[in-house]
């Protein structure tokens, strides 16, 4: 029986984890109830990536590694990821994952020229959402959680850039039928994201950021969180669709 792989590529903060778990958790607790079991990966540390006909969908989460770091078990799952495009299996890139997914099929990825991008900011959706079924039945604008310092600097060619805001040109983009990328945490909670902000105080008090406000601007995002239910849906809906076909 195929399953719904989530891909553990890093390990969230001490304390954050004590407190709120890591990023297989927060991705599993957004996605909610599903009728596909759903399986989690650790592959930084060394779990075998299936094949792509043994996959429902696949998850990419974020990590507090550097997609341009290239480290071995990161070229790893780059190379894997062309053989889920092939196989038309849905894939949900998020942050990390959403650049991986970039690199891996011809985009540019880099640190952000503006530096780290932190807290809860709105997003813009494109026009092209209108016909899109992760985004299509959500507002045109709403607020998300991030917290990233690369980004993708030009996506890959036939990619459909989704969403953005002034900060970030690309955090939303389609490749394909079945493929998103985003650079927002569609998987945090309020606590996470103030956790989050909490960690980094000292790194972001030498640029200049005052980590208090940044917290206290913290807010909740359920239509972020909707990305994660609507692509779930999406993986259940294939997989009925090609049961049937095989019947």
């Amino acid at each position: 029986m195929k399953k719904l792989y989530i891909i553990k590529v890093g390990t969230t903060f001490g304390t954050t984890a004590q407190n709120l778990g890591d990023f297989d958790k927060w991705t599993t607790d957004a996605i909610g109830v599903v009728k596909v079991e759903t399986c989690s990966l650790d592959v930084e540390h060394g779990a075998e990536l299936p094949r792509a006909d043994a996959c429902a969908g696949v998850v990419i989460t974020g990590s507090h590694a550097m997609v341009t770091d290239h480290l071995p078990w990161s070229v790893k799952l780059e190379q894997w990821i062309p053989s889920l495009l092939d196989a038309q299996v849905p894939l949900f890139g998020i942050c990390y994952g959403h650049q991986l997914l970039a690199q891996a099929t011809g985009g540019d990825v880099g640190f952000h020229p503006q530096g780290k991008e932190i807290g809860t900011v709105s997003i813009q959706l494109n026009p092209e959402c209108v016909s899109d079924p992760l985004f299509q039945s959500l507002p045109t604008s709403f607020l998300v959680h991030t917290t990233h310092s690369q980004t993708v600097l030009s996506l890959p060619p036939g990619a459909i850039c989704l969403a953005s805001n002034d900060f970030e040109p690309n955090h939303a983009f389609r490749l394909g039928d079945c493929a998103w990328g985003v650079q927002f945490h569609p998987e945090y909670n309020g606590d996470i994201m103030r956790s989050y902000v909490q960690e980094q105080a000292e790194e972001l008090a030498t640029t200049g950021r005052n980590s208090a406000a940044i917290i206290n601007a913290v807010a909740e995002t359920p239509i972020a969180a909707t990305t994660l239910i609507n692509f779930a849906r999406i993986v259940e809906e294939k997989l009925t669709t090609d049961e049937q076909q095989k019947n």
